[in-house]
């Protein structure tokens, strides 16, 4: 667990004030912790879920997709998880696995490769045309960091079995060419990337929520939506 400290507390009171201007406008926003496992994501994501209201936010942990092409499209699961007015969906990991661990993994092929690469602007593309802020949050780590701290996970008897996911190396030349193709192709003006240095776990977490927290000052209304009439008195 990450320390408390100063900075944090006032990030986490900071997006708490943010989001009220969201859930009023009824705004819809996507926040993406993306990166190989062991790069600090989980302790930022406890640092963002402590801020925002819970109420507005749906956190959607994803996990390898198993089914096949004949059970629907690949992002299907993803419309459905798309976020309701004035609230928001965090997806730890998302559908960016299609082009990073399928991919090391040999679980796709070139043309379903360019294919998804396509897909996923897209699908962004809508999110945004439909006024939805989409934040894109990479965390990535030094090898010897990442070897450590999985190194530490399996010794814990319960971490061993709960975080039982495949392992995208970072040392793996495979890793450095999906993450090189990664930035090249999906760090598009409409959902840019935002890379987060995970090798300190505080300090990922405030970039993290730093991040977040620009993106909504940008994108969130400064002001209250104006009343069509003032509201009725109570007798």
């Amino acid at each position: 667990m990450i320390p408390e400290t100063g900075e944090l507390e006032r990030l986490r009171s900071h997006l708490c004030e943010l989001q009220l201007p969201q859930i009023v406008h009824g705004r819809r926003a996507i926040v993406l912790f993306e990166g190989p496992q062991g790069a600090a994501k989980k302790q930022a994501l406890r640092q963002l879920a402590a801020a925002f209201d819970p109420c507005q936010v749906v956190v959607h942990n994803i996990s390898y997709d198993r089914r096949q092409s004949s059970d629907g499209h690949w992002l299907a699961r993803f419309w459905r998880a798309l976020p309701a007015a004035g609230c928001t969906s965090i997806f730890f990991r998302s559908w960016y696995r299609r082009v990073l661990d399928d991919r090391i993994l040999g679980r796709t092929d070139e043309a379903g490769l360019a294919r998804a690469f396509d897909e996923i602007n897209e699908f962004e593309a809508q999110q945004r045309d439909y006024g939805t802020l989409i934040v894109k949050l990479y965390f990535d780590v030094a090898p010897e960091m990442q070897e450590q701290r999985l190194r530490e996970r399996a010794s814990d008897p319960w971490l061993g079995v709960l975080r039982n996911d495949d392992t995208m190396s970072v040392r793996d030349p495979a890793y450095a060419e999906a993450l090189a193709d990664l930035k090249m192709l999906t760090d598009t003006r409409w959902s840019p990337w935002q890379f987060i240095n995970g090798n300190d776990e505080e300090s990922a977490a405030e970039a993290a929520l730093a991040a977040i927290a620009a993106a909504w000052e940008k994108a969130m209304p400064a002001e209250p939506p104006h009343l069509v009439r003032a509201p009725t008195q109570a007798a």
